[in-house]
């Protein structure tokens, strides 16, 4: 990337970008293929540090991930972000990174969809540390059809 204040690990987990130290973070968190006890340890570590929980409402829905129950899990208020938030406010999110850490939950994995692709450069575009933190998807869930990834 160029600048001295960034730095990406050899190896990508955690896939963490240093801005500078002690900047606020915005998380990219996988929330996971289930429910909202599929979330990481990593996970929850890094709500418990936001003041700002956002749930990605757009690209992927699952019956079992919903408001509610992610807010009685995590103990905290959990704003749901639909298309419009996602595609054409998403820098408001961004900008609120800047004054406190702020999870962005999205199902499955946060790389599963171009449009958290997309987040993760427009922040790192604005000067704003992100951490992706992982978590199962549909790819690994193909496993369970019988397919093998490793045959396309």
């Amino acid at each position: 990337f160029g600048s001295p204040f960034r730095r990406i690990p050899a190896i990508p987990d955690p896939v963490v970008f240093f801005v500078s130290g002690g900047a606020m973070v915005l998380y990219l968190i996988g929330a996971g293929l289930g429910d909202e006890k599929d979330i990481t340890v990593r996970g929850m570590e890094a709500i418990r540090t936001c003041d700002r929980v956002v749930l990605e409402a757009y690209t992927s829905l699952l019956p079992g991930i919903d408001k509610e129950k992610l807010e009685a899990f995590h103990g905290k208020p959990i704003e749901v972000a639909y298309r419009e938030k996602v595609e054409e406010d998403i820098e408001e999110v961004i900008e609120s990174a800047r004054g406190g850490n702020v999870a962005f939950l999205v199902v499955g994995d946060p790389f599963g969809a171009t449009t958290h692709n997309d987040l993760h450069l427009r922040a790192l575009d604005a000067g704003v540390a992100v951490e992706v933190i992982h978590n199962a998807s549909i790819m690994n869930a193909c496993g369970a059809c019988g397919l093998q990834l490793y045959r396309f």
